[in-house]
């Protein structure tokens, strides 16, 4: 080859890789978060459960229900979690208490996804997640709520 020419593609191995490397640090981002959004949803959803156990447990004690889904999603606070007792009726209600609820149903809501990755012009913008929750039946409120160790 003649060394004019050698001396003009110095430097080429370098440019392509990294234009190489750009996409694949690209992807290898993209498969990250998506790998972070769906252990996030799983979480989401098996925090709801264990909140709804911890309700009908601990007989309406809100601190152990986020306590007990904190342990699961620690981005969680008190604005982020719902739980609705239900009546006999099937309504939901303020006063029902151990001996006399139908059900509870654990919420979260409001819950954002942060990206790890920029998306759109540098930005990481939070994404919605849906609401998650989870119904648990009067049927295994039987327990005396002192004695379980999930309350404590």
């Amino acid at each position: 080859m003649n060394p004019a020419k050698r001396g003009a593609q110095q430097g080429a191995t370098t440019v392509e890789f990294a234009l190489v490397l750009m996409f694949y640090l690209t992807f290898l981002l993209g498969v990250l978060d998506m790998s972070r959004l769906l252990w996030t949803w799983n979480a989401a959803s098996e925090a709801t459960r264990w909140g709804a156990r911890t309700a009908v447990v601990c007989d309406r004690d809100a601190t152990a229900v986020l306590a007990r889904m904190k342990t699961f999603l620690p981005q969680l606070t008190e604005d982020n979690v719902e739980v609705q007792w239900y009546d006999a009726d099937g309504n939901v209600s303020a006063s029902c208490t151990f001996a006399n609820c139908q059900g509870v149903n654990v919420r979260i809501v409001n819950l954002d996804y942060q990206w790890l990755a920029p998306l759109g012009f540098g930005r990481i913008a939070p994404w919605p997640m849906p609401g998650f929750s989870t119904y648990l039946p009067r049927e295994i409120m039987g327990q005396d709520p002192g004695s379980a160790s999930v309350c404590s």
